[in-house]
């Protein structure tokens, strides 16, 4: 399973406040929130599922006309730690640039890449990136913006 950057062998559940020196903070197993659902807004639900599942392999559940809930495979409870991505459609614009976006983590980015624009990803013009980037800016089906980032091997646990 991906950990992230910043990511330590903290135990599931415990949280984990990092300084910006990276020094370890506080693990408090008392935490008040969780994120459950990032939400993202869309105008053909149909077709963002279709991409969004098969971009992250999730499992969607379709409960109205407008909303969409997708879940990690083996996630059996809203509970679990684990986010969820909801589709809903609002009838807003799309904002450019986006306030938020994802950061996808990819073990390999090039071929990651290649895999989500053949399911539906576009390439999106930016001349942003510094000399060292470690992301490439794509776009979903609806405009919807994020990055695949390269993280090299995830380490497992």
């Amino acid at each position: 399973m991906p950990r992230g950057l910043g990511h330590s062998d903290a135990d599931p559940g415990d949280t984990v406040v990092r300084g910006l020196d990276g020094g370890r903070g506080a693990v408090d197993d008392d935490r008040m929130l969780q994120i459950g659902n990032i939400v993202m807004t869309v105008e053909d639900l149909d077709r963002a599922i279709a991409f969004w599942t098969q971009a992250l392999g999730y499992i969607a559940d379709k409960t109205a006309d407008d909303w969409a809930t997708l879940d990690a495979p083996g996630k059996t409870d809203r509970t679990e730690l684990l986010p969820s991505l909801a589709l809903s459609v609002t009838g807003y614009p799309q904002h450019y640039p986006p306030r938020i976006h994802l950061d996808l983590y990819a073990e390999d980015q090039e071929a990651e890449i290649e895999r989500l624009l053949n399911v539906g990803a576009r390439e999106v013009d930016w001349d942003g990136y510094p000399e060292d980037a470690d992301w490439v800016v794509l776009e979903d089906t609806e405009g919807n913006r994020f990055c695949v980032v390269d993280v090299g091997p995830f380490r497992a646990g």
